[in-house]
């Protein structure tokens, strides 16, 4: 759990601008003020391996040796494996999207928020911020997280080493009466991000047409992806699970009342789809997610519950499970749930309910609130771990954030 001296660390390291070569000192001026422990390197990169992001961006001011530790990409690697894996969320945060009173991002402690008492939201200066100006978590892998603001521009951002990669124009060859959907991923194959796109282009008499780009970090260029045939998407964004990208879809614009889920490999950017759980009957909303690495379904019920049904064995109808019910508290009909964001080591359920978080304990159907300050009604939220892993190749210009 970070206490709130953590916090202001955090968010003044935010502020300060990213540490080039030029502000390192000399070898002579730093051997005369600082005297490396003598220590085993090996030692010295154990212990470096379990540090937080913020404190390893001021340590790499400490020698070359240090320097050299903390920027190789074993460490960069390992440190990002070490910091996914804690059970305690130490290195998660939460990034949350606001519209009113303007359009803003923030973040917060995700272990703040399930083990502490009071937990702060931390305004974001993200790329191209702009009040005005909608902007859209599209996803999160490895510490990246990729922005969409308004339509057409997207960010590749790892916001705890404050550095950025803009996209190239992603619009479609047809652009009157479009509407789009994106995914982020990571293709481990290839050690490859990638963005997909996915444009539905509307006909006359209902129908349309369905134009998909692929975005590849390595080669900075988006692709056309042939053979779609997932209907019209329903949910915002792609889910990332197993190196595949998942989608909500029906056959028909205005035709809710059958469901497929389409997904799509980022390995071979083939097109598959996954068979869903066996639903009790009822009129309910269909959302999909991501609990514990593990594609999930959450249905809303009339607005007066949700079942979370999770995939236990990827690709496997039969390993579809209900594991939770949880009754809709207060106004049933105004508010709705959103897919569960993670699972705690006590195994209670984080997720939002309407537009503030809830903390599930299936163990006792118990709920509780978590307070969090400086925080307004959020619209969407998204989990992303710290990391060293940067969204800038190797020899390509830095662009600085303002």
């Amino acid at each position: 759990m970070e206490s709130e001296e953590d916090e202001s660390t955090h968010q003044n390291l935010k502020r300060s601008k990213p540490i080039n070569d030029s502000q390192f000192p000399s070898t002579s001026m730093q051997d005369s003020s600082f005297t490396t422990p003598n220590l085993p390197e090996e030692l010295i990169t154990e212990i470096l391996k379990r540090v937080p992001v913020k404190s390893l961006l001021q340590f790499r001011c400490v020698s070359k040796s240090w320097l050299g530790i903390i920027s190789s990409s074993d460490f960069v690697k390992t440190h990002l494996s070490l910091s996914a894996n804690d059970k305690e969320y130490k290195h998660h945060r939460l990034m949350l999207s606001f519209v009113q009173p303007e359009y803003n991002l923030k973040d917060c402690s995700l272990g703040s928020l399930l083990y502490g008492s009071v937990t702060e939201a931390f305004d974001l200066d993200y790329p191209m911020k702009n009040p005005v100006k909608s902007v859209w978590i599209v996803g999160s892998v490895n510490g990246l997280i990729c922005v969409a603001i308004e339509e057409n521009d997207l960010f590749i951002w790892n916001p705890s080493i404050r550095k950025f990669k803009r996209l190239p124009d992603s619009r479609p060859t047809l652009r009157c009466g479009y509407y789009f959907m994106y995914g982020f991923g990571y293709d481990e194959v290839h050690d490859d991000y990638k963005v997909v796109g996915i444009f539905c282009i509307f006909g006359a008499g209902g129908s349309y047409d369905v134009e998909v780009k692929i975005y590849g970090l390595k080669s900075d260029s988006w692709r056309n992806v042939a053979d779609f045939q997932g209907g019209v998407l329903l949910n915002d964004s792609g889910k990332f699970v197993k190196g595949k990208l998942h989608w909500a879809t029906t056959a028909r614009l205005g035709e809710y009342n059958g469901w497929d889920i389409i997904s799509i490999d980022l390995k071979d950017e083939k097109w598959g789809k996954i068979e869903q759980p066996c639903y009790e009957k009822g009129n309910f909303d269909f959302v999909l997610g991501v609990l514990e690495d593990n594609l999930s379904v959450l249905c809303n019920y009339n607005k007066t519950r949700a079942d979370v049904w999770v995939m236990k064995d990827y690709g496997v109808k039969d390993s579809w499970e209900k594991m939770y019910t949880i009754s809709c508290p207060n106004d049933p009909g105004k508010y709705m749930f959103s897919p569960p964001l993670c699972m705690s080591k006590k195994g209670e359920i984080l997720l939002v309910f309407g537009s503030i978080f809830m903390i599930y304990n299936p163990g006792d159907d118990s709920i509780r609130y978590p307070e969090v300050t400086n925080f307004d009604a959020c619209l969407e939220a998204e989990i992303y771990t710290e990391s060293l892993i940067s969204p800038i190749l190797q020899n390509e210009p830095i662009p600085q954030q303002q």
